[in-house]
């Protein structure tokens, strides 16, 4: 069994197969794919989009890994879902602009191979395309509140968190069709 991929690990692993875009987007994309797709159609190697090499063995494995691990946390309604962004080491603009990337990859996976109509979706499932679309668009502010400004990270960080897990479980071909509404406790 492999250790889980983490942040830096997963930004190594796009660099190797020469990813240029933020690791975060990819992560969101993935997810993004996971929600509409079976994990089986979600080939983690065409996700990589404008890459025009093919990744390594060792690296296509290390995708898969991630494509599974995703799934495992997406389905585990205990909280082990978390998009992956960089540390609190790294400075708030930055994890800011990550947690933007990961919006917009999340989009991305999600309107990908399958026609998402959002009006067959829940109001949930609505509100929080819509917040996440509003997300991708908004940029830090720098202020004099670095405490508020972490506050305020920290529970975007949890609404997408539980937002993406909700969008998981209501489109996921396993759970039924799109507009069926899971009970999440």
């Amino acid at each position: 069994m492999t250790n889980p991929i983490d942040y830096p690990a997963l930004v190594a692993l796009m660099a190797r197969v020469g990813y240029d875009d933020e690791a975060a987007a990819y992560h969101g994309s993935l997810c993004g794919a996971l929600c509409r797709q079976k994990p089986e159609e979600v080939d983690p190697v065409a996700l990589l989009d404008e890459v025009e090499s093919h990744p390594e063995a060792g690296d296509r494995a290390a995708l898969l890994a991630l494509r599974d691990e995703t799934l495992g946390s997406l389905t585990d309604l205990q909280s082990a879902f978390a998009p992956m962004l960089p540390d609190d080491d790294a400075s708030l603009a930055d994890r800011a602009a990550a947690l933007g990337a990961w919006c917009e990859g999340f989009l991305y996976g999600l309107a990908g191979r399958i026609k998402l109509n959002l009006r067959e979706c829940s109001e949930e499932v609505r509100e929080i395309v819509k917040d996440l679309t509003e997300f991708t668009r908004s940029s830090l502010d720098s202020g004099d509140d670095d405490e508020g400004e972490e506050n305020a990270y920290a529970e975007l960080v949890e609404y997408i968190r539980v937002g993406a897990q909700l969008v998981f479980m209501e489109l996921h071909p396993r759970h039924g069709a799109p507009g069926a509404s899971p009970t999440i406790h």
